[in-house]
Parts: structure tokens; sequence; C-alpha cells
């Protein structure tokens, strides 16, 4: 399975081409040699990943175009959005109608969408996300592999599984021709075209060679290649974006100082927001985003930690649900009881309250930046509930991530416990994403659209 359908070159200006599939035209960066009008390429997260024969393209292409369309038409049916109902509450719908025209909201409206929590109501934000995600978007939906190189790490995260206050945890750090014959197999055998590399911080490995690995990877396996290291410098950026490395994935988790340095000791936000800022003047595709029901975390302050997504130019919103891991410090602290949950009836679990809770901040998300963000679902959010990767699609997210991480290492990756897809193989997690996309009309062309 391609997670990118083949397009065709029918222009180039400098280093942007257009890219036309079925007559929708798209545009996408391009740092390849030898790419002339004409031509069939793959793309992901707005970059030319790599050249594909005409026999190729056209044989993939034929098998694509009727279920293209057929797509297409399942997303607009799902889509629609009725904001007539007579009975819902005039304000709601007076902001609501709003958001769809894409008018931009006061915070006092916004912050009333977060605090939204009988169940049609909470409906009818969802389907003006998801209204919106299909207007700026259509049908697109990213599919990235992960592999997780390593779980090392020397900070001191309250409450993250692999951070050093994890003493029952087994360690390991593959090898570099480990992660070579990962993305080989990621990308060669099982057709995705992005892979994000993450590790914790960890000095097992120094800048240059991880640099060397990025390079052997771009080398081999055409491939957009994200990192997730934690704070590594701005000099190591730059030495892996030279590499070949186009994505930063760092969550800033929280825009409060005060929580952060909570949550974090001995840390600092303006340390981490400084690299996201600079990632983004050397040319990385930012994701980036905020825990949802992190302790002490206001409706505020997730408001704000959405506007500073935007702020930071992300390419990728990544929000999910704060799990604490019961082998660090804030093993015993329950997420935040937003007071928009707090008279739920005894019998909702506190996990199916979480995924609404997340959900709602996805849409809002959404409706904040209609226009240029992608929004991740999270692997968090998928642990807490089967149902979450449709919920969250449906909340107007449009990108999701597999995990490609050799299954003897998977489990030991434990940010959180019983993560989801820790023991599914590539196959498995493939037919899965692949029947759910197709359920909701989506499909994998993850360029930008040109309106």
């Amino acid at each position: 399975m391609c997670y990118a359908i083949p397009g065709k070159v029918e222009k180039i200006e400098k280093k942007t081409v257009i890219v036309d599939y079925f007559g929708e035209k798209r545009k996408a960066l391009n740092e390849l040699p030898q790419i002339s009008v004409g031509d069939y390429i793959y793309a992901q997260g707005g970059f030319v990943v790599s050249k594909i024969s005409v026999s190729e393209a056209e044989s993939i292409l034929a098998v694509w175009k009727e279920t293209f369309f057929q797509l297409q038409e399942v997303d607009l049916r799902i889509s629609r959005l009725n904001l007539g109902d007579k009975n819902t509450d005039k304000n709601l719908l007076e902001i609501l109608d709003k958001a769809s025209q894409s008018k931009e909201l006061s915070r006092d409206e916004l912050l009333c969408l977060l605090e939204l929590k009988d169940q049609s109501k909470l409906e009818l934000l969802l389907k003006t996300a998801n209204f919106l995600r299909q207007k700026y978007h259509k049908n697109s939906c990213c599919v990235h592999g992960i592999i997780e190189i390593s779980n090392h790490c020397i900070r001191g995260c309250q409450y993250c599984g692999i951070s050093y206050h994890n003493k029952e945890l087994q360690r390991y750090r593959m090898t570099k021709d480990e992660i070579l014959k990962s993305a080989q197999v990621a990308v060669q055998e099982y057709g995705f075209k992005s892979l994000v590399l993450q590790s914790g911080e960890d000095p097992g490995y120094s800048v240059d060679e991880l640099a060397d690995i990025i390079k052997e990877i771009k080398d081999k396996f055409p491939t957009l290649v994200f990192i997730s290291f934690g704070e590594i410098g701005i000099g190591g950026l730059e030495k892996l974006y030279q590499a070949g490395a186009r994505g930063l994935l760092m969550r800033f988790e929280t825009s409060n100082p005060k929580i952060y340095e909570d949550v974090h000791p001995g840390q600092n936000l303006e340390s981490r927001l400084m690299h996201l800022q600079q990632a983004y003047k050397m040319g990385y595709m930012i994701i980036t985003g905020g825990l949802i029901g992190i302790p002490g975390q206001s409706k505020e302050d997730i408001l704000n930690d959405i506007f500073l997504a935007k702020e930071l130019h992300a390419e990728m919103f990544s929000f999910g649900p704060f799990i604490p891991h019961p082998h660090t410090p804030f093993a015993e602290i329950k997420p935040v009881q937003h007071p928009a949950l707090s008279d739920r009836p005894v019998r909702a679990s506190r996990a199916s309250a979480q995924v609404e809770e997340a959900v709602k901040v996805l849409a809002v998300a959404r409706i904040v930046d209609n226009t240029q963000a992608k929004i991740l679902v999270t692997t968090a959010l998928e642990t807490l509930s089967r149902e979450a990767a449709k919920s969250g699609l449906l909340a107007g997210a449009n990108s999701l991530m597999l995990n490609v991480t050799p299954l003897a290492y998977r489990p030991f990756y434990s940010i959180y416990p019983n993560r989801a897809h820790q023991s599914e193989n590539i196959t498995a997690q493939i037919d899965s994403a692949v029947m759910l996309l197709r359920s909701l009309g989506r499909a994998p062309t993850d360029i930008e659209t040109i309106l």
C-alpha cells in the first residue's frame, strides 16, 4: 500500500511544482534534481519525495481513478453541515455559523466551545470542524510511520515513562544497521513516504551519528524524514537539516511557563520555544502542540496552547491526552477534570471523558487554524479508545501515525502504559488504517491544495 498517490507535474515555478491529481491542482516544494514538466512524482508533507516512471504511475492511477472520486463523494456526504436546528442554543449556532464561514472567533467564543458538555451541542461543534477540514484540505489524509530508535533519556519529566525516573524500564538503543533496516522495510515493503525518527534525549547518539543515519536513509530510501530527539541544540538542528531531515516533531506541551517548570524540573519553556522557532527559520516543517489535562491546566491554558501552536507556524498540530506513567512522580496524579466534564454520569469512564475532551480540543484547533495546519490523531488518544482515531478524524483531524518500530523493541518505548499498536504488526496497523480511511472517504494525497 502506498501512502501517497502519484501526481503529474504540470508546472515548475523555481523550487515549487504544481501537481495534477485527477484534475485537482496541488503544490509542493522540490529539492530533487531532474524533475521536469510531465514527470510523475510522489509528494509528502509539501515536499517532492521521489520521481516515478510513467508506466508505474499510470498503472497505479488506473487503479486509483475510480476510487479517488468515490472517496471524495463519501467525504463530502459525511462532512455536510446543517446548522438549521432552531432548538439548539442560539448563541452557539451564531458562533458555529461564524466559524463555518471562517470568520475569526473571539477568545470568549472559543472558550464557550471548549466548555461545551451537552452531547448534541458537541456534535455540532465536531461537524463544524469536519466541515472546515473538508472545505480547505479536501479529503487528504497523511499517514506517517514512526521508528522509536531509543528509549534512553537524560530528562526527568515528571510523567513520562522513559524519563530517568522509571527504574523498572528495560532500556534499548537501536544500532545504525537496525534503524536502516527498519526504514527499508517501512519504505520499500510497506510503501511509507514519510518517517519520524524518535527517541528520548539520548546522548548515546552523537549528532554526527544521527546525521549519518539520516543521510543514508535519504540516499537509499526516498522518504520525508522527521526528527524527534528532544532539544539537541540549534547547531544539532542545523546539522540534521543539512543531512536531509525536513520535519521536527517537538511538543511544547504547555504554554504556561509555571506548569512547564513543574512538569519538567530544571527545564524552561523558553528553551523549548527557541528550538521550535529556530527550526522553522531553518526550513523545518513543525509538528507541535500540548498535553490535554496536564496538572494545573485551565481552559484558558488550552486555548493559549492552540494559539501558540499556530504562532509557531505548525505544519501539524499534535494535541493529546495527559497519561502519567505509573513509575514516575506523577503516577497518582489524575488528569485535570475540567468543569465541562464535572457532571458526567458515574458510569462514564475517565478514559471516555478524556477522549471527549481531547476530541473537543482538536475541533477547536481546526476552527482556530482551518486553512493551514494538519491535525494529528495521537497514539495517546488511540490508547484511550479503539474508536478514538475515527472520532478524531471526524473532529477535523487529517493525519495518522503508524508504529513501524521493530516489535522486539516496541514494548519498551513505554512513555505511558498499554500504548495503542504496541503489539500490532505493521500489516495489521495498515489494514486497520486503510479500512478506517476508506470508510470516511479519505485519500493519501498529502500536499497543499490550490484553492
